[in-house]
């Protein structure tokens, strides 16, 4: 039981107390409120009492009388004014609520406004006013920034504030914060775990759009728990099951509908769930009855159109389509954003009443929420498939191809792409329609449809698969006539079809009388087909039979006589037989038809008739004029109706080209040609221009072209026109050769004759004319000329007037007349300038006989001195070798081990001079792969003789035995070590001593001898210059790149020249030789000291030059000089460098006393290199021992 509430009397301690629950007549209480004078909380209090009453009029006259009436002389009294504004306020915003009238509702909506901003001027951050001023923000619906603002200040103040943090989930909740909305509610629970069952509910709402549909449904069934009437859990757990599309689950959805209907039957969203159930089970009139209650019980817009499509699709499911679009329109216009739903339904009643645009649109907004609905991509493609814009066909093949892409099953979407790819892309509508068949024959397992063949049968031979487009027809026609007992009339009408098809087919192949006797078969069965006429004609019309395929025509229109088709045909063979008059009357005659008023052909064929009376004739100038801007006219009117039609442009430029304005044609025709190539008469036109302009090889490229690419065989105008190109190029003999060709094409074409008459005499004229012509040019050219003469007398009689003035053909009659009376003069001087020529020709004969037979002449004579210079050759060499023969010993060949051991490489043939024999024993063991040769050379001679390959290699040897040819391979160091350590262990330890280095020791013969003894001192400069057949690196004598040595030396080569007093046979001359000559045993001590630097390029010939000079004891001075050139045949590819200083002692002492220092330098031509420079000295203090 509630308290009572105290009305203190005036000037008294007493007072009145009103029982809440029994409260008196609001008349008599607002009497003792006025009489008492009672204090304004009072009166809010009593307000309060009777509007918890549901007495909302009192409730509102008492709180409007008290902001006047109330005592306001205490303490609080700015609180209780405050919620007096607030309590009236907020009941204000509640009417407006639940008020369906929109300017009621503005009205209570003001009213609440003015009252809250009274309130804010007395306390402004009251948290009561902000709480009620933030939920009157969420309920006007776009000041939802302003109430989430006033919520935050409120929880800044007393952050477990209930309402505010159930007002921050509700802003989150429609922000699509999900689960910011799920952490308010769950923060209002902890504060209050007694909160209301709506709490759980909107938690439950948070869940669903989260995804989590198992805790939504527990927070529904909590709710329950806490409310057994709770109208929206039930609602709540009744869609859920619904959902589980599960028999049983459906029948307790129902039921919780059902007790929900019976709580609240005034429920919008029960009444339109029980209303989309009702749909389900037809029964229309309780979905009739439950929308329009649900829709008149709500002013929620989302809830009334939820309602109004109910009523839509219910009308649309019985047929009554006006109904259905009156609340499919309706619902569109209300529903939100993502509600499609209304969308479709209204795009397919846009469809019902052929309205194609406002459908295409309807379902365009479906896509466009719903980017992934393949039916809506379906139903744009059909729509686009059939529209006159090339950018909606495209849009269809995209949408059709998504959804073939997305369902590669769907059979309707492959046969709808395919028909649309049918105005573009044959092969790929031909792939479409095979999957299409394939889905049907593998995975459904049924046959080809007739009409699936038909069709593919249609692309086969626009393709121009004939034979495969015939064989898939004949079997459409089986197929047909198998199906026929399903439906009579319409397997008769697609036989039709698909006989007038093959009839085309058999015409295309040539089987013109197989087509004839189809057409005829049609014809009987159908008499009105007017296609089949029409075909007859045509193939009349084409083997020549022109009356013929007018009769056909005529009996075409005589079954409609306004068949366009029929019309055109006609006109097109009077213009062929030159009947302009009637041809232009049968094109007028289509367009004086308003159904066919516009037809472009007609039109076309007209502006064609204007334009080929331009070509005429005529100096009429003002008619010319009349017939062009009669052309342009047609051309444009074209055009308006088609802006695409290359037709009527290709017109608008030929009108141009024959005004003169030739560039202006020419873009024209250049933009036609980019839009289509496989247009011929732009072609020719565009050759037309490059004439007029004079750029004739252009314009012959462009004839040439069109005719390989547009015509099978010859086609006699546009070589005429390639011909009249080559004439104005001054090209007459290919004009003529074209024309030639032409005329084996169309022999009794009189204009070609003439234009071949035109051409023989300008070219025979030109040959007349040339002074150079030879006598058969000219002979050939009279006779053209004379043929030329006779077709012009021929066309000058037997011409065709209407082609070509005849009259010109006598004038150049006349001129060929006068030519050939002049011919004999150029025949004569033709035939003189032949003679003349053959004469010379036989003169310059017989010269070129006289020089060639004195050529042959000299070449023998040559041939024969060659020979006996060869001869003579051959028998000096062979007696200079009998000469020394006798002088040389040939060696034993040295063994491949002892090769191997050697400095230098082995050589084929080993020389060994006689008179060195002892020695070479003596040091065999030491050095057996040294060898010695000895050329004598003449006396006085500065200048070395050419030897024997024998002689070149003994010389190399002696040059490169000091140091074993020096360093040859870097590689190959480790193996020669190894090679020279064997040998040395072979050798005694006397021999061991003896070998010191392998440093060549330069003596004299006279020493080698025996029986001088003499003390020399000589200095020797030697320059080199070697080429070498062998491949080689160049070195020092001790094959290091820089070295010092002291060694005992067992032996020595060298090539020297030098002067002495006493020579080896006694003979006291003068000799040039090379020595080669080993000291080992003979010299019992030798000291010598030696300094080399060498410097050395390899190539393939050398050249030296030493010079020495000695002292001997008996004070005699020698000098000698040395300068030696050889040359072999092969070629050194080696480079290699060194540097060596060497100086050497002898163990034993030399009776001879010399002084020798030498320079020397070669170079070897594979261009390696490598510098020497080499000193020696040598004392011998000891006598020769003889």
């Amino acid at each position: 039981m509630s308290a009572c509430i105290e009305i203190p009397l005036q000037d008294t301690d007493e007072v009145i107390e009103v029982d809440p629950d029994q409260l008196p007549e609001c008349s008599e209480v607002f009497s003792i409120l006025l009489q008492e004078r009672a204090p304004l909380h009072v009166w809010v209090n009593v307000a309060l009492a009777y509007y918890k009453q549901k007495k909302t009029d009192d409730f509102i006259m008492l709180l409007e009388a008290a902001r006047d009436k109330g005592t306001t002389d205490y303490r609080d009294y700015k609180t209780d004014q405050m919620r007096a504004y607030d309590m009236l306020a907020a009941h204000y915003v509640q009417e407006a609520y639940r008020e369906k009238s929109k300017d009621k509702k503005r009205e209570l909506f003001m009213k609440a406004t003015n009252l809250y901003t009274n309130a804010d001027k007395i306390i402004m951050y009251d948290q009561s006013h902000l709480l009620g001023r933030a939920y009157f923000c969420l309920l006007e619906g776009d000041k939802m920034d302003q109430a989430d603002a006033q919520f935050n200040f409120v929880l800044n103040q007393s952050p477990s504030n209930i309402p505010s943090l159930l007002g921050k989930a509700c802003i989150a909740f429609n922000r699509k914060d999900y689960r910011g909305a799920m952490a308010f509610y769950k923060k209002a629970l902890r504060t209050n775990p007694n909160c209301p069952a709506n709490v759980r509910i909107g938690m439950a709402h948070c869940f669903l759009k989260m995804g989590n549909a198992e805790k939504a449904k527990l927070a529904f069934e909590r709710a329950l728990q806490l409310d057994q009437q709770c109208v929206g859990a039930l609602i709540g757990l009744a869609v859920l099951k619904l959902n589980q599309l599960e028999p049983e689950s459906n029948k307790l959805g129902v039921q919780m509908l059902s007790k929900a209907y019976t709580i609240d039957n005034a429920n919008p969203m029960v009444l339109n769930h029980l209303a989309n159930h009702f749909f389900f089970k037809k029964d229309y009139q309780k979905v009739h009855h439950l929308a329009l209650h649900a829709f008149h019980n709500t002013e929620n817009e989302a809830m009334r159109a939820e309602s109004c499509y109910q009523l839509a699709r219910s009308f649309h499911a019985q047929s009554d389509y006006d109904q259905a679009f009156q609340y499919y329109y309706q619902s569109t216009q209300i529903a939100p954003a993502n509600f499609v739903l209304p969308h479709y339904g209204l795009g397919q009643m846009y469809i019902y009443r052929g309205d194609t645009e406002n459908a295409a649109q309807c379902f365009e907004k479906v896509l466009k929420i719903q980017p992934g609905n393949y039916e809506t991509m379906k139903i744009l493609g059909s729509l686009y498939a059939h529209s006159n814009s090339q950018t909606k066909r495209d849009m269809a093949k995209t949408h059709l191809k998504k959804v073939t892409e997305q369902f590669p099953e769907d059979i309707e979407a492959w046969i709808e792409l395919a028909q649309i790819l049918e105005q573009n892309d044959l092969q790929a509508s031909l792939n479409a329609y095979g999957t299409a068949s394939s889905i049907l024959r593998d995975k459904a397992k049924y046959e080809i449809p007739a009409e699936i063949q038909n069709n593919v049968a249609s692309l086969h031979y626009r393709l121009g698969n004939l034979k495969l487009a015939k064989d898939t027809l004949e079997s459409a026609l089986k197929h047909a006539s198998s199906e026929m007992e399903k439906d009579v009339k319409y397997y008769e009408s697609i036989q039709v079809t698909m006989k007038y098809n093959l009839a085309r087919l058999n015409e295309a192949m040539s089987c013109f009388d197989v087509a004839d006797k189809l057409y005829k078969e049609i014809l009987k069965e159908h008499p009105n087909y007017i296609d089949c006429y029409l075909r007859l004609g045509c193939m009349a019309r084409d083997k020549g039979l022109i009356f013929v395929a007018s009769d056909f025509f005529k009996d075409a229109l005589n079954i409609n006589n306004d068949n366009p088709d029929a019309r055109s045909l006609l006109g097109n063979l009077h213009l062929a037989k030159m009947q302009f008059a009637l041809g232009q009357k049968n094109f007028e005659t289509i367009l004086k038809n308003p159904a066919t008023a516009s037809d472009a052909y007609s039109l076309i064929a007209l502006g064609n008739f204007s334009l080929q009376t331009l070509h005429q004739p005529s100096r009429d100038k003002e008619k010319e004029r009349k017939h062009q801007e009669k052309a342009l006219a047609i051309f444009k009117q074209v055009l308006r109706t088609d802006p695409r039609n290359i037709w009527a442009t290709n017109g608008i430029g030929a009108v141009l080209a024959h005004k003169g304005c030739v560039i202006e044609a020419r873009d024209i025709f250049a933009q036609v040609r980019e839009a289509t190539a496989d247009f011929c008469d732009v072609w020719l036109n565009i050759a037309h221009i490059y004439v007029e302009q004079k750029q004739y090889i252009s314009a012959i490229q462009m004839y040439e072209n069109c005719m390989k690419k547009f015509f099978k065989h010859n086609n006699v105008e546009v070589m005429q026109y390639l011909a009249r190109a080559y004439l104005r190029a001054n090209k007459l003999v290919e004009a003529k050769a074209v024309l030639l060709k032409a005329r084996r094409v169309a022999p009794q074409d009189t204009v070609l004759l003439f234009n071949i008459a035109v051409v023989l005499s300008r070219l025979a004229m030109a040959i007349l004319k040339d002074e150079k012509s030879t006598l058969e040019v000219v002979l050939q050219a009279v006779h053209e000329l004379e043929l030329a003469h006779k077709y012009f007398q021929y066309l000058s009689v037997h011409g065709d007037k209407t082609r070509f003035n005849i009259e010109v053909a006598g004038v150049e009659a006349n001129t060929c007349q006068d030519l050939l009376s002049q011919a004999q003069y150029h025949v004569g001087r033709a035939r003189r300038i032949d003679e003349e020529d053959r004469t010379l020709r036989r003169r310059q004969e017989e010269e070129r006989e006289a020089f060639k037979q004195k050529m042959l002449e000299q070449r023998k004579r040559r041939e024969e001195e060659a020979k006996m210079s060869r001869e003579q050759l051959l028998a000096k060499r062979q007696e200079y070798v009998e000469k020394t023969k006798n002088l040389l010993i040939i060696a034993d060949a040295p063994t491949e081990k002892e090769r191997k051991k050697g400095s230098g490489r082995p050589r084929k043939d080993d020389y060994i001079s006689g008179t060195d024999s002892g020695d070479l024993q003596r040091d065999g063991a030491e050095r057996p792969n040294k060898k010695k040769g000895k050329v004598e050379r003449k006396k006085g001679s500065g200048r070395k003789r050419k030897t024997e390959k024998y002689e070149s290699e003994s010389e190399e040897e002696s040059a490169g035995g000091g140091g074993g040819r020096g360093e040859k391979k870097p590689k190959k160091k480790k193996l020669q070590q190894k090679n020279a350590k064997d040998a040395k262990e072979k050798l005694s330890a006397k021999q061991r001593l003896k070998i010191v280095s392998k440093e060549t020791i330069s003596t004299s013969e006279s020493e080698s001898d025996g029986g001088k003894r003499s003390r020399s001192r000589s200095r020797s400069r030697n320059r080199n210059r070697s080429k070498s057949g062998s491949r080689s690196g160049s070195g020092s004598g001790s094959g290091s790149d820089h070295s010092r040595s002291r060694s005992r030396k067992s032996g020595s080569r060298s090539r020297s020249r030098s002067h002495s007093g006493s020579e080896s046979d006694g003979v006291a001359k003068r000799k040039r030789a090379k020595n080669r000559i080993e000291s080992g045993d003979e010299s019992d001590k030798s000291r010598s000291r030696s300094r080399s630097r060498s410097r050395s390029r390899s190539g393939s010939g050398s050249r030296s030059r030493s010079r020495s000079h000695s002292k001997s004891g008996s004070r005699s001075r020698s000098k000698s000089a040395n300068r030696s050139r050889s040359r072999s045949g092969s070629r050194s590819k080696s480079k290699s460098q060194s540097k060596s200083r060497s100086r050497s002692r002898s163990g034993s002492r030399s009776h001879s006393h010399s002084k020798s220092k030498s320079r020397s330098r070669s170079r070897e031509g594979s261009g390696s290199r490598s510098p020497s420079r080499s000193r020696s000295r040598s004392h011998s203090g000891s006598p020769d021992k003889n």
